[in-house]
């Protein structure tokens, strides 16, 4: 299985969105695939049609008790795709690891071993880069960056590639950043069109070529419980994340697409 963590420090920047869409649409091209849901808020759980109540065992038993993987993840109405959820209890966690031995690997020593069933896992991380983004950037294999097209986006940018530097040097040296994927673009404004080149100029190829743009159909989804993908497979926001699929598969290394 490999590892991919959906992380930016900014809030409101499309994460949870784009960890919802690209699971369904690597679900949908046959992988079979796993969704954690690291943001106390619970926001994937929702977004992907868990009602709080029906969330047993989350990601914060995972973390903190220790309960095994396979008792944590939820198979969902859309074949091929398990998640773990998430609760207001994992706000907790942060305080509660703080005492605890190896409390950054605690997501990768619960992972580790468990994951065969799974050819691909995705964690939609909080947005902060407290103990639970850390456990996630050491349980990663690489890096999944969704940023918005605007202009303070960048400056979070700058910040999570530092902290990504530090990740390696101390506690997983080989996370690498897969990609960056610009979201909410909006053709209309041209300083969406000045960010997205200043990115590209910036990063290269590093950028995904697609591009996540503003859409009806990716908001409301959500309230309906369901991926964009469900919801309005025709959709250009559907369209997109699934040309972000093709391309992320593109960008695994060669031993992981025979998955």
């Amino acid at each position: 299985m490999i590892c991919v963590a959906i992380a930016n420090q900014k809030g409101g920047v499309g994460k949870t969105t784009t960890a919802i869409n690209i699971a369904t649409a690597m679900a949908a091209t046959g992988w079979k695939t796993l969704l954690i849901d690291l943001d106390p808020q619970g926001n994937a759980s929702t977004g992907i049609g868990i009602h709080s109540a029906d969330r047993h065992r989350t990601s914060y038993d995972l973390l903190v008790d220790q309960v095994p993987l396979a008792e944590c993840a939820m198979p969902i109405s859309i074949p091929g795709l398990e998640v773990v959820t998430a609760t207001q209890d994992l706000t907790g966690a942060e305080v509660e690891l703080v005492s605890v031995e190896d409390r950054s690997g605690r997501l990768r020593s619960a992972l580790s071993g468990q994951s065969a069933g799974y050819d691909i896992c995705f964690i939609d991380c909080p947005p902060s880069l407290g103990l639970l983004t850390l456990n996630a950037l050491a349980a990663a294999d690489t890096l999944l960056v969704p940023l918005q097209c605007e202009f303070f986006a960048l400056e979070g940018l700058s910040q999570l590639l530092q902290t990504v530097e530090r990740v390696q040097q101390r506690f997983n040296p080989d996370l690498g950043i897969i990609g960056v994927a610009l979201t909410m673009f909006d053709r209309r404004n041209r300083l969406t069109d000045q960010v997205a080149d200043d990115v590209r100029d910036c990063l290269g190829p590093l950028v995904f070529e697609a591009v996540i743009p503003r859409n009806v159909r990716l908001s409301e989804a959500p309230s309906h419980g369901l991926p964009a993908l469900v919801y309005d497979h025709a959709c250009s926001g559907s369209r997109a994340y699934m040309a972000l699929a093709r391309e992320l598969i593109g960008r695994l290394p060669e031993r992981r697409k025979a998955a």
